[in-house]
């Protein structure tokens, strides 16, 4: 597995203006399996310099034209299926199964629907006696984590490539090398030099100097509600435009009509998968107090079978916090029906599938986001009761709602506060917008949503 040892500027490989670097490490084993540079203020200088010099020409750039580099870097992306599925399961931990499929494998679906979009989209439209164009809002600072490192990339640079945009990305230092090979794959799709900048580093570092940066236009942030704060602040400073999407704590409804095994057996895969490592996870479940006792034991029978099928969390670090979290709950008296903090493995960065009952509303592990394979089982009263209970967090990212009929589950949806929810096990969309209410951020992604966060407007008056 290759690691470059210089940042993508302007169309290159290049050296880091300092010779500090970054670690990578597999959470299976513990293994270092690379090292990147570690870019400071100096290389994000660099890089947005850069973009700013190459904006002009891509923003004028006909949209057919930005649509065909797109194809191709769909195409480029879906030759490497392979090598990517390697490098994500080594970085993230993820199961190999999982990071083809899902890691590996939506990306490329992300990436041809901005094509589409980019060759469809009505960039110039007439509202009355003006003429009202959809232009690129400029340099965009793309600032990605690491749980689901391709698709957040993708999610981010390729429509900001198909309004017009050239971006500057930082990537998560957990997960650099993922990052690296979609570096590769832009410049084999012929991005023009300057358009896509990669400059690997820390967070507070390069991060940081991203927010700031006076050449950045729009910061786009994927990560903590907590970060997602400080990059606001610091891109309020310079007035820029802030996409973020943030944390969750998404609630899981099963009305009695219910088919509850499924929902319980569903409910449980959804926060097992990714190890928990999901913002949009359905980690609270809410069943009918007469129905919770079953549920219960249904959900613990389910989780028992992740024991062996699921992956490490991501470091040493996310390991500890969720063992913290998950005895914060035992000690306000939650139930464990299942896992529990201790680690289920000598090697590797492993957290126990748990299942909480007796959570009451207002307990740490159902108020803040644990980020691990942690589910807790709420009952509630009656529909206004589980609504308050759902509605109950700082969070509305996403959510789910499961009845016997349909119309039925979609009227409770309509009342959730939350960005998206899916009902009876919906398929995720890849056109539909994603984003969150409250502080679990600003803005969409995804679709001609996400699209729209990359543009400006402007209107002509005749």
């Amino acid at each position: 597995m290759k690691a470059h040892d210089g940042l993508y500027i302007d169309g290159a490989w290049r050296p880091a203006a300092g010779r500090d670097v970054i670690e990578v490490v597999n959470p299976a084993d513990e293994q270092i399996i690379g090292r990147v540079p570690a870019g400071d203020a100096q290389d994000v200088d660099a890089a947005v310099r850069a973009a700013r010099a190459a904006l002009p020409d891509w923003a004028a750039t006909p949209p057919a034209e930005r649509a065909a580099r797109l194809a191709a870097l769909r195409d480029a992306l879906a030759a490497r299926a392979d090598e990517l599925t390697e490098t994500i399961t080594a970085e993230l931990g993820a199961p190999p199964d999982f990071a083809r499929t899902v890691q590996a494998g939506l990306p490329v679906a992300v990436a041809g629907s901005y094509a589409e979009l980019a060759a469809t989209h009505p960039f110039e439209e007439k509202v009355g006696n003006s003429t009202v164009l959809h232009e690129p809002v400029g340099v965009v600072a793309a600032i990605t984590p690491w749980n689901y490192p391709l698709h957040q990339i993708v999610a981010k640079v390729a429509p900001a490539l198909a309004a017009g945009c050239a971006v500057v990305l930082k990537p998560a230092e957990n997960t650099p090398l993922t990052a690296q090979l979609f570096a590769e794959a832009v410049h084999e799709a012929g991005v023009p030099a300057g358009v896509f900048n990669l400059v690997t580093g820390l967070g507070p570092v390069a991060g940081q100097a991203l927010a700031e940066h006076p050449g950045v236009d729009l910061v786009s942030f994927t990560g903590s509600t907590a970060v997602g704060r400080r990059i606001g602040a610091a891109a309020g400073a310079g007035v820029k435009r802030v996409a973020l999407e943030l944390g969750g704590k998404s609630a899981n409804v099963i009305l009695p009509s219910a088919d509850l095994a499924k929902a319980v057996k569903v409910g449980v895969a959804n926060v097992m998968a990714n190890s928990g490592q999901t913002c949009s996870a359905w980690t609270r479940m809410l069943v009918h107090r007469d129905q919770y006792d079953e549920a219960v034991t249904l959900a613990a029978e389910a989780a028992a079978k992740y024991g062996d099928r699921i992956g490490p969390v991501v470091s040493q670090r996310q390991r500890d916090r969720v063992r913290g979290y998950i005895e914060k709950g035992v000690a306000e008296g939650a139930r464990l029906v299942a896992g529990g903090p201790e680690s289920p493995r000598e090697q590797g960065w492993f957290v126990s599938p748990t299942v909480f009952a007796d959570v009451t509303p207002d307990m740490t592990v159902a108020q803040e986001e644990i980020f691990g394979p942690v589910l807790c089982v709420l009952p509630y009263d009656d529909e206004d009761d589980a609504l308050r209970i759902a509605d109950g967090t700082v969070y509305g990212l996403a959510g789910a709602v499961w009845a016997g009929d349909e119309d039925e589950a979609a009227a409770f949806a309509r009342r959730m506060s939350t960005g998206q929810v899916d009902i009876n096990g919906g398929r995720f969309n890849p056109l539909a917008p994603f984003g969150g209410y409250k502080q679990s951020g600003v803005g969409r992604e995804l679709g001609a949503f996400g699209l729209a966060e990359y543009l400006q407007t402007k209107s002509l008056q005749f």
